[in-house]
């Protein structure tokens, strides 16, 4: 998925490892940010492109898809989130989850 994103040009990404966490939703969250919504967009379709023809995994849910400022796909495990930056600056999910273990890549 990372590999899927660097491919796409997204930006400042990370990833939170959450498994450490008894009330996390995930075990993972793959935080990025894309510069327009064609781009975010863009990121979103080429992840599930990826996934499907990799590792033969289809995305349980997406929201987002539609207004393109913050789309999220969640492959219950790991979850993506594809940011404009002034809506990854707003809701800070890196600062919410501050106790998650953060690799940049």
């Amino acid at each position: 998925m990372i590999d899927a994103i660097q491919d796409k040009k997204g930006q400042k990404i990370v990833s939170l490892k959450l498994d450490h966490i008894s009330d996390a939703v995930a075990k993972e969250f793959i935080i990025c940010e894309a510069e327009s919504t064609t781009q975010v967009r863009a990121i979103g379709e080429y992840i599930k492109r990826q996934t499907i023809d990799i590792l033969g995994e289809k995305v349980w849910h997406s929201e987002g898809v539609s207004s393109s400022d913050w789309i999220i796909l969640d492959y219950v495990n790991i979850v993506v989130h594809i940011f404009l930056p002034h809506v990854r600056a707003f809701y800070q999910l890196e600062e919410l989850w501050h106790d998650a273990k953060i690799e940049e890549h």
